[in-house]
């Protein structure tokens, strides 16, 4: 079967997968890894756990920053015969844990569906050459698979990225992958026509919990999955610490030789955790953003703040570019959010002390319509 993965040059590229960027992390465990590994699996339980939540003693980066044990059911699920789908809210990264999963137990996170109103069954399964397709009639030569006929052909994991936001009818394509672990293309003849799956062969749902409704699974595809809820982080000093190296990163990809200013950082993860939840430090209510203020957009804005401070003013980025930086977010889903922002900048940061805060209030002039 055509298909084999391909392999992905680090030059240029923005973002490599992560069996790429952590390519000599994974061949340190591979070669360490005595530990029983399940079929089709390029490593063990134990060893796919330390790639993704990290190992000091050996050197393996934590790549995870959430509940170690959501990890362990994770990889358990995978080793059986359901799917696992990663519920919850934008920005937890659930797609970031699918594909460290993936990388971890298939050396392979590159066999991805984006889910979306226009998915259809044929970008999931597998399409055809129709040059050769008229020319030849259909053949193994003419067909052109997709990630869900590729990946069970070479026995890989297969993510499916918001997976509620396809038809349910498209959904469904999956449901006998899932439980009889075979592809059906009835244009084939004798055996070409079935596509069994190999060991190691399984699927990686993401959802968001602001999505459902939108085309909720059947109940038979909900039972073909184990669902895992992935939260958002609780403590801010973990929060702070993982925008900050995130943010870092990105800013040394960007040619931002400058890191990000630590006290912007402490201003930046206080303001969005209180307009996520709508409370602030010392217990006040307040207006809750109904943009997704998420860890990851929190990532976003830093990064985008030392941009705008070392490209527009030669510096890392100040409270004032971040409040800039803010307003982009805030925007994003309803005209009122950013009033919200305003009230939130003039009547929740009198309190605090700092330069920092002083400047944020401050740049508030800097909202649009200010």
């Amino acid at each position: 079967m055509r298909g084999a993965p391909v392999t992905v040059a680090t030059t240029h590229v923005q973002r490599p997968p992560a069996e790429v960027r952590y390519a000599d992390e994974l061949a340190r465990l591979r070669a360490a890894d005595d530990a029983p590994t399940p079929p089709g699996w390029a490593l063990s339980l134990r060893a796919a756990r330390a790639f993704i939540v990290g190992d000091d003693k050996i050197g393996i980066s934590r790549k995870f920053v959430g509940d170690p044990s959501l990890i362990d059911r994770a990889l358990v699920s995978l080793a059986t015969s359901r799917g696992l789908l990663l519920v919850g809210e934008p920005g937890t990264a659930k797609s970031l844990l699918s594909e460290l999963l993936a990388a971890a137990v298939s050396g392979d996170s590159t066999l991805t569906i984006q889910g979306g109103a226009a998915t259809t069954e044929d970008q999931i399964k597998y399409s055809w050459n129709y040059a050769l397709l008229v020319a030849e009639g259909p053949s193994e030569r003419s067909l052109v698979p997709a990630p869900l006929l590729r990946g069970m052909a070479h026995g890989k994991v297969v993510r499916f990225e918001e997976i509620t936001r396809c038809p349910l009818e498209v959904q469904d394509c999956l449901l006998s992958p899932l439980s009889d672990r075979v592809l059906a293309v009835p244009e084939l003849p004798g055996d070409a026509g079935m596509v069994f799956a190999r060991e190691g062969f399984n699927i990686i749902a993401t959802a968001n919990t602001r999505d459902r409704g939108v085309n909720d699974m059947s109940s038979a595809l909900k039972r073909r999955f184990n669902f895992e809820t992935v939260f958002p982080i609780a403590d801010f000093d973990t929060e702070l610490a993982l925008v900050e190296a995130e943010a870092g990163a990105l800013l040394r990809r960007s040619g931002v030789t400058a890191p990000p200013r630590r006290d912007v950082l402490e201003v930046l993860v206080t303001a969005f955790r209180e307009l996520r939840t709508g409370r602030t430090t010392r217990g006040d209510e307040m207006d809750k953003l109904s943009a997704v203020m998420s860890t990851a957009e929190a990532v976003a804005v830093a990064h985008a703040v030392g941009l705008r401070g070392w490209f527009l003013n030669g510096s890392a980025g100040t409270t004032t570019d971040l409040v800039s930086c803010l307003a982009g977010t805030a925007a994003k889903d309803s005209p009122e959010d950013l009033a919200k922002l305003r009230r939130y900048l003039e009547q929740h940061t009198s309190w605090r002390t700092g330069p920092q805060w002083r400047e944020l209030r401050d740049a508030r002039r800097e909202l649009p319509g200010g």
